[in-house]
């Protein structure tokens, strides 16, 4: 299996939702060594990140992203990732190999108005949107927590894109391997055109319990 090393820089476009969740509910997908933030009481920030990276980009392939929460480790803050799909075997490898991410692959159907991730006959996700009319170039930086045998892992991620909010109604059946997690509707939708994102090299922050294992 080939595939770059980090950073990888990727352009295409993407879809980020915004929902509460359950801290309850996603508590048992994340080391307990991270501190689960709660902007509610009993609920934290998560969502589904869809893209599709196209010409220039250091590989073609397109994402499905789970946010399960953000958590916090040794001062910093992030998101932390419980599910992730991508349809390009080196992703897969590379996701897993570099940042420990649980990277498996999926198949994506992009239309004007939607898109919908399978895996064989089952259905992940279906996100419905409208196509975004205006929206403004702005830059953004965040960061993710991961896990890579007995090491967590911090990574940082620098986003160049045209930014819009945008309508959207995302379908998680109840069968999805995250479909317990109670994503529900988007209380927020934003929509990245023209983007290039780049995905730094993980370091090492800390270590886990080895009884916690990422599936």
């Amino acid at each position: 299996m080939s595939y770059p090393q980090a950073p990888w820089t990727l352009q295409g476009y993407a879809y980020q939702t915004l929902q509460l969740l359950e801290c309850d509910r996603v508590r048992p997908l994340i080391p307990s060594e991270l501190n689960l933030v709660s902007v509610f009481p009993g609920k934290t920030v998560g969502g589904v990140y869809l893209s599709n990276y196209g010409a220039g980009s250091v590989l073609e392939y397109s994402e499905l992203i789970v946010v399960a929460g953000f958590v916090s480790y040794g001062g910093e803050i992030g998101g932390w990732v419980s599910h992730i799909y991508v349809d390009n075997p080196d992703s897969v490898a590379g996701g897993r190999e570099i940042w420990g991410l649980p990277k498996e692959i999926a198949d994506f159907t992009w239309t004007d108005r939607n898109a919908t991730v399978r895996q064989g006959d089952r259905i992940l996700c279906c996100l419905k949107y409208h196509q975004q009319n205006f929206g403004l170039p702005i830059p953004l930086g965040a960061s993710s927590f991961s896990s890579l045998n007995s090491n967590l892992l911090l990574f940082p991620a620098q986003l160049k894109a045209r930014l819009g909010l945008v309508s959207s109604q995302l379908e998680i059946p109840p069968e999805s391997p995250f479909g317990g997690l109670n994503l529900g509707q988007p209380w927020l939708t934003v929509h990245a055109d023209q983007m290039e994102l780049t995905v730094g090299q993980p370091s090492i922050v800390g270590q886990r319990d080895l009884e916690f294992n990422v599936v």
